[in-house]
């Protein structure tokens, strides 16, 4: 690994991907459960609130902060040493996507977002981290390649291979939709946002989008 991509920071994407069990579930847990898809959305965010709660306690500095920090602290930017980590920013935006998943066609859209976002956003900080050069803002022009790269393969090779998601998503499945999704999650991911000067995670705000541009162009 180069200098630029520590064990601490591969860690923590693979943790980062762990997260798929999220869209994983929101799609086809219902299914497979024979439940209503509501019931997706409440268990998604009845961890959500879990994960306020574990942030909470944190932040306290007693005994439970401590041991926190002690077993995940080595994966932890700075900042995050007094901020929400990603992680629960994450699961925030998963809880935005499960709310408008209450059918196949809306759930397949979820799905599609958070795993190319997910995966795309793990890609950056990878690809950025280790051969990043060109810097764009805080990120690299490399990292955004590799995210951009890996979205349109899983997008155009992979996700239309799983069972059923081409049907729920209406039968059709375009280059072009692909590449926009892609590009969507790509620059949304390179351009922080900001609102009254504050930075918003992507964490939060770039699954909510993609999950709308994936509906508005499905």
């Amino acid at each position: 690994m180069s200098s630029g991509l520590t064990k601490e920071e591969f860690n923590r994407k693979l943790l980062h991907v762990l997260a798929l069990v999220i869209p994983v579930g929101i799609y086809y847990g219902p299914t497979y459960f024979e439940v209503d898809r509501i019931w997706a959305s409440a268990l998604i965010f009845s961890i959500m609130l879990f994960a306020f709660l574990i942030e909470f306690l944190r932040f306290k500095k007693d005994p439970f902060g401590n041991w926190f920090l002690r077993l995940f602290g080595s994966m932890m930017r700075k900042e995050e040493k007094c901020k929400l980590t990603g992680a629960t920013y994450l699961i925030a935006g998963s809880a935005i996507c499960s709310l408008v998943s209450l059918n196949e066609g809306a759930a397949a859209c979820a799905f599609l977002s958070l795993t190319l976002f997910i995966l795309g956003d793990a890609a950056a900080a990878l690809v950025g981290k280790a051969f990043g050069r060109v810097k764009v803002g805080g990120k690299t022009l490399e990292g955004s390649i590799g995210c951009f790269l890996l979205c349109a393969i899983l997008g155009v090779f992979v996700l239309p291979m799983l069972p059923g998601f081409l049907d729920d998503l209406g039968g059709e499945w375009s280059l072009l939709y692909v590449l926009a999704l892609s590009l969507t999650i790509t620059l949304l991911e390179l351009i922080p946002l900001k609102v009254l000067g504050i930075v918003i995670n992507d964490n939060l705000y770039v699954p909510a989008t993609t999950i709308v541009v994936a509906l508005l162009l499905k």
